[in-house]
């Protein structure tokens, strides 16, 4: 369920100077910030779960996601060079499996790798708080890159409805509105951090085993969604 030519295809576009510059926005201003903090504040434990949670987890993570879970397949369903790749002899959920493998590779890179730097900065990982988070980045990566990999194959209008939804609900709503918090990936991921460290000072209304049901079902069900999508997309030779 992994064909490299097209792992290949899709690093070029994801990493390309333009999409990649893009993608480097946002982890960089983080650093800044973990950088201003430590030095106007000092080492704190609330601040660095402060800024980890509303900004590198609710805000960095779910809007890299969307760059490289829609950028991943939807540019090229756009201009109509998806069919090239759908005439090659590759199964149609090998190639979303593929995409869905480098845009979470893509996603984890430039989100917690980050996210762990910038704990480290600002308090040097005291009460496990940087892992804490990092580890929740890479969990939600997941989680982002199979929805937005989805969005990207059923409309046109993918990016948009990913960064509303990354900047409304997630940063808004999922951190906010207590209803909403249940339907979170940012939400479920914090249930795993606030297992892995915090000592209270990261929580999650989200009970860890329903957070690990929930990331996994809607993992695996947008990632075979979007196969069935993309299987339904006929080549002109097959119509």
């Amino acid at each position: 369920m992994y064909d490299p030519t097209v792992a290949r295809l899709t690093y070029r576009a994801l990493l390309g100077r333009r999409r990649a510059l893009i993608l480097g926005i946002l982890p960089v201003l983080l650093l800044l910030i973990a950088v201003a903090v430590r030095g106007f504040a000092g080492a704190d434990d609330q601040t660095t779960a402060n800024v980890l949670g509303g900004f590198a987890l609710a805000t960095m993570v779910p809007i890299i996601g969307v760059i490289a879970g829609t950028g991943a397949i939807g540019p090229e369903i756009d201009d109509g060079s998806v069919v090239y790749l759908l005439a090659k002899p590759v199964k149609r959920p090998t190639i979303i499996v593929t995409k869905l493998i480098v845009a979470i590779g893509v996603t984890m890179i430039f989100s917690a790798l980050p996210t762990l730097i910038a704990g480290l900065i600002l308090n040097g990982n005291s009460q496990q708080i940087a892992t804490a988070y990092t580890i929740a980045a890479l969990i939600s990566s997941i989680a982002y890159a199979a929805l937005f990999l989805l969005l990207g194959t059923v409309t046109r209008h993918a990016v948009v409805i990913g960064l509303v939804y990354a900047l409304v609900w997630e940063a808004v709503f999922g951190s906010l509105v207590a209803g909403a918090r249940t339907l979170s990936v940012q939400q479920w991921s914090l249930a795993v951090a606030q297992k892995v460290g915090g000592n209270g000072l990261i929580t999650s209304d989200v009970g860890l085993p329903v957070a690990v049901v929930l990331l996994t079902v809607v993992t695996l069900a947008a990632t075979w969604y979007a196969g069935q999508k993309l299987r339904g997309l006929k080549l002109a030779t097959e119509e």
